[in-house]
């Protein structure tokens, strides 16, 4: 699997596969700001946002591709903007294509991704997840630390309100 970040010029031909890519992960149960079934359009136009994030300098696209070229997954660091936030990023949308799940591929992900935030000089990273989730234990095991819990944050599909739980990790 190869893990990096995309130019602004490597997102345009990726923009279907990304598509894709968020389509199959919401239609799998996460919980990543869109409830399923998601349209193709509107997933075209969540990356059409990014790609005008990664255009502008404000986000660091990152996607495994297998060997052949498929994206099998990806994660964003979302830059913080403010004059007093230079050292802080988010993490934002860890997604793992189904069919590469339990192998690795997420961890792989975080861990490339806080190497770029070491690069653009970024020590503090917060992230949110469902309470509950599978990604949540990762994320601890990852040395995030639980800031707290946001009670009735998330809809599900049921239109149950559902917990956020807020992490953070401070890199060395």
């Amino acid at each position: 699997m190869n893990i990096r970040a995309l130019t602004p010029a490597e997102v345009p031909p990726r923009l279907a596969a990304l598509g894709e890519l968020l389509i199959d992960a919401v239609a799998n149960g996460a919980s990543v700001g869109y409830l399923h079934p998601l349209t193709a359009a509107a997933a075209a136009q969540y990356w059409a946002g990014v790609r005008a994030a990664v255009n502008a300098g404000e986000t660091v696209l990152l996607t495994a591709e297998a060997p052949y070229g498929r994206v099998c997954g990806t994660v964003q660091l979302v830059l913080a903007t403010k004059p007093n936030a230079p050292h802080r990023a988010e993490v934002s949308k860890l997604l793992v294509h189904s069919a590469y799940r339990r192998q690795g591929l997420a961890r792989a992900l975080l861990q490339a991704l806080e190497g770029y935030a070491r690069q653009h000089q970024r020590s503090t990273l917060v992230l949110d997840t469902r309470r509950g989730d599978a990604a949540e234990l990762l994320y601890q095991q990852m040395g995030y630390t639980l800031a707290g819990e946001i009670p009735a944050y998330v809809r599900n599909e049921a239109g149950t309100l559902q917990s956020t739980m807020v992490y953070y990790k401070l890199l060395g």
